[in-house]
């Protein structure tokens, strides 16, 4: 087997591959300034002769698989591989192995990290304090951003797959109470509460939504949940901005329905001037798509994925676990 990897992949993974596979042509895409497109990649998995594929972000289209039919396997270092045409992989008997959780741990220590921020005035005092506005002997400061304790409030999780149950495990030292809704989870700690989409927006002091882009949960959350909320709630995103009707959100938000969102991803990446009214809002606290982004991340989607490779080539563990078009399973068994 020749397999070109163009995702990012750390030395020990790129030896593990060669060790189990044979070779491996090596062309990531950050060098190269941007994920390749269609065209470019369809040129270099014919120009390397590869025989798999290990990807990241590029534009694995349908033409793309199209052209290289005889690829073994197409591995996705990502949550979702929503940059393959899976239905054409299927087509051609090809396997499409994904990543799920490689950025869990980095997700969920951002949410940590910027509920107690917003939570505390952290950016406001730091703002005033740059400001020159410590008068002699004041305690203006200690009256102005007072903030609040995450420890005892209720957070509502909306979506309860490796994210959202890491982020109730790391909350369980505060304590937190935990209370979910995802209607596929029937296993679970029975210290956390399974709820109501309604009832976790109408009773948690945090909302936090950690949804996939289906056509279920595309606009799902709407001004009828978010109206819902406590007032001094604070609702969270660091999933997909399509699942939320971001003109909804803006309503609760300028309306002052809700304490204020805590958001990391947005409707258009650069943002338009819709999206930009919500990153202004003096009760939100954005940041620029950067919940997965740890140097760590790497270094788990190279394990995860070369563990879920070993798995199925070497072990013939040929299971659904990593593995984006189940279909093929029964073909390949």
């Amino acid at each position: 087997m020749k397999i070109l990897v163009t995702a990012p992949y750390n030395d020990n993974g790129l030896i593990t591959l060669q060790q189990h596979f044979g070779e491996v042509i090596y062309r990531p895409w950050k060098p190269h300034g941007r994920a390749y497109y269609a065209d470019e990649l369809t040129a270099l998995l014919q120009s390397t002769a590869a025989t798999a594929l290990i990807t990241e972000h590029d534009h694995v289209t349908a033409e793309v698989i199209n052209a290289n039919t005889h690829l073994q396997f197409i591995g996705v270092c990502r949550g979702t591989p929503s940059n393959v045409a899976i239905e054409t992989a299927t087509k051609h008997g090809i396997p499409v192995f994904y990543t799920p959780a490689r950025n869990a741990q980095a997700v969920a220590e951002l949410f940590v990290a910027n509920v107690i921020t917003f939570m505390r005035n952290t950016i406001a005092g730091i703002d005033w304090l740059r400001g020159r506005n410590w008068a002699e002997g004041a305690h203006t400061s200690y009256l102005q951003f007072k903030g609040a304790e995450l420890a005892g409030k209720t957070v509502g999780l909306v979506g309860f797959g490796a994210i959202g149950q890491l982020i109730a495990t790391m909350l369980q030292c505060y304590p937190c109470p935990i209370q979910f809704y995802d209607p596929y989870v029937t296993e679970y700690d029975k210290a956390y509460k399974s709820l109501s989409l309604e009832e976790v927006f109408a009773t948690s002091d945090i909302v936090s939504i950690h949804l996939p882009v289906t056509e279920q949960t595309k606009g799902l959350i709407d001004y009828s949940l978010l109206s819902k909320m406590k007032p001094g709630a604070i609702f969270v995103n660091t999933a997909r901005a399509v699942v939320v009707k971001r003109d909804d959100l803006l309503r609760v938000l300028e309306e002052g329905k809700i304490r204020g969102a805590i958001l990391d991803v947005f409707d258009h990446e650069p943002p338009d001037a819709i999206d930009y009214r919500i990153i202004d809002h003096p009760n939100v606290l954005p940041t620029p798509h950067i919940a997965g982004a740890t140097f760590e991340v790497e270094d788990h989607h190279v394990t995860i994925l070369n563990k879920t490779l070993v798995d199925w080539f070497v072990h013939n563990k040929k299971t659904g676990a990593r593995l984006a078009n189940k279909e093929i399973l029964t073909v390949q068994i």
